[in-house]
C-alpha cells in the first residue's frame, strides 16, 4: 500500500480506536487505499446476543446491530465499507437470508458507520431510512463534510424514506423510534426500541423482562471548530440540544456506534459489557468534554 498522509478525520480515527486483537482471531478486514484506521475497527468478532431479538454483528471497534422480527430483520449501522461481506455472513450465521433483511437504520453519515450500507442494500434489497440532514451527506458519499471535507469517502447508498424526529418505524411487531441528537453531525440519529432481556448465555433461557434499548449516536467533536464556525454557526446550540435529547431517552441498556464509548468490549466474549453506562452519564461526560474543548479554543484566540 502506498504511503498516504493522515487526514484530520483519519487521524481522529487512529487516536480513538482501541488496539487490534490478539493473534488467533479472524483476519482483519483489508485496509482502505485512501485513508487509515486502526485494525480493531476492521477486526471481526463473533456475533453475540444483546437481548432476545437484538444481536451485535459488528467489529471489535465499530457497532452493527441486527434485530430479528417475525417479518424480517433490521440492520442498524454497518461500520467501514470493507465490512459489507462480513455483515452478510453474520446475518447468514444467525439465520437471516439476504432477502429477509427489510430495513437499514443508521446513526450518522460518516464512513466508519455508513460505509457498507450501499453494498448491503444492493445485496439484500433492504430499504434505507434516514433524515434530511444525513441524506444529503449520504448522497455525496461523505464528500464536502462540514468538518472533514473529502477526507473519508464511501459508496453512495439510496435513501428510501426520510424520517421526522420522534417518528416510529415498525416491522414484525418491533417499534423503533428515531430521536434527532445533533451532537456529532447535524443529522445524527439515535434509536430506541423495546426487547426482552435474556440470560441465554448462562442458563439457556430466553424471554426475560422488557428491556428499553437505546442505540445512541456519537456525542464527540473530534477536531471540530466550535467557535464562529462559518459553515455551522449554531453548532454549539445543536450540541446542547443533542445532549438534552440523549438525557431524556428511555434507556435501560445503552449501546453506541463506538462500543467502547458506552462500556462495551465486543472482543471479549466472556465479558462483552464490563462497564455499563447510563444515557445521562454518557451525555454528561460528553458535555464536559465539549465545554473543555470550547474553552481551549477560546484560549487559543486570546
Amino acid at each position: 500500500m502506498p504511503s498516504i498522509r493522515c487526514s484530520a478525520l483519519a487521524c481522529a480515527l487512529l487516536v480513538a480506536a482501541p488496539p487490534s486483537l490478539a493473534a488467533g482471531a479472524e483476519p482483519v478486514l483489508p485496509p482502505s487505499q485512501a485513508y487509515q484506521t486502526r485494525d480493531s475497527w476492521r477486526q471481526p468478532v463473533p456475533p453475540f446476543r444483546i437481548a432476545e431479538r437484538t444481536w451485535y454483528i459488528g467489529t471489535a471497534g465499530l457497532s452493527a446491530l441486527l434485530v430479528k422480527t417475525e417479518a424480517g430483520a433490521v440492520l442498524i449501522d454497518g461500520g467501514m465499507p470493507q465490512a459489507a461481506d462480513m455483515l452478510l455472513r453474520r446475518m447468514a450465521d444467525l439465520g437471516v437470508a439476504p432477502g429477509e433483511l427489510k430495513l437499514i437504520l443508521h446513526s450518522h453519515a460518516h464512513a466508519d458507520h455508513a460505509g457498507p450500507l450501499a453494498a448491503v442494500q444492493r445485496a439484500t434489497g433492504a430499504r434505507l431510512l434516514s433524515n434530511a440532514e444525513s441524506a444529503v451527506l449520504l448522497a455525496r458519499g461523505g464528500s464536502n463534510d462540514l468538518h472533514f471535507g473529502d477526507g473519508m469517502l464511501y459508496p453512495v447508498p439510496r435513501v428510501d424514506r426520510l424520517l421526522m424526529d420522534g417518528e416510529v418505524v415498525e416491522l414484525g411487531g418491533m417499534r423503533f423510534t428515531v430521536h434527532f441528537t445533533p451532537a456529532h453531525t447535524p443529522g445524527s440519529m439515535s434509536w430506541t426500541w423495546e426487547d426482552n432481556s435474556t440470560d441465554e448465555t448462562r442458563t439457556g433461557q430466553r424471554g426475560g423482562k422488557p428491556l428499553r434499548i437505546a442505540y445512541v449516536d456519537s456525542v464527540s467533536a473530534p477536531g471540530y471548530e466550535l467557535i464562529e464556525n462559518p459553515r455551522y454557526p449554531r453548532i454549539v446550540d445543536d450540541y446542547r440540544r443533542g445532549f438534552a435529547a440523549v438525557r431524556a431517552l428511555p434507556c435501560d441498556l445503552l449501546l453506541t456506534p463506538h462500543p467502547d464509548a458506552s462500556g462495551w468490549a465486543p472482543a471479549d466474549p466472556a465479558a462483552s459489557h464490563p462497564s455499563p453506562m447510563t444515557c445521562d452519564a454518557y451525555a454528561e461526560r460528553a458535555e464536559r468534554a465539549l465545554d473543555a474543548q470550547i474553552e481551549k479554543q477560546r484560549e487559543a484566540r486570546r
